[in-house]
């Protein structure tokens, strides 16, 4: 089970990585026009965390997203004990 301390640093550090990302309107130049999307990963001394952030004007795009990712899980997690 991960620590309430260990998930606490991992939300703090996320969010202060995106508040960077939003403070800036030059990150945010020459977007596609309907699709955006965010990916950050970190790590510290007791695991990895990544995130995905994905904006679209088409509900399909961020489905497709999600059932791919949901794929790759599948795929590379190892067999339960």
């Amino acid at each position: 089970m991960i620590e309430a301390d260990d998930a606490a640093r991992v939300a703090d550090a996320l969010a202060k990585n995106l508040a960077g990302v939003a403070m800036s309107k030059s990150n945010f130049a020459r977007l596609p026009d309907r699709y955006w999307g965010y990916y950050a990963r970190g790590h510290d001394g007791k695991g990895k965390f990544a995130v995905i952030v994905t904006y679209s004007e088409n509900e399909a795009d961020v489905d497709e997203l999600i059932k791919m990712y949901e794929g790759w899980v599948a795929k590379s997690r190892p067999p339960a004990r």
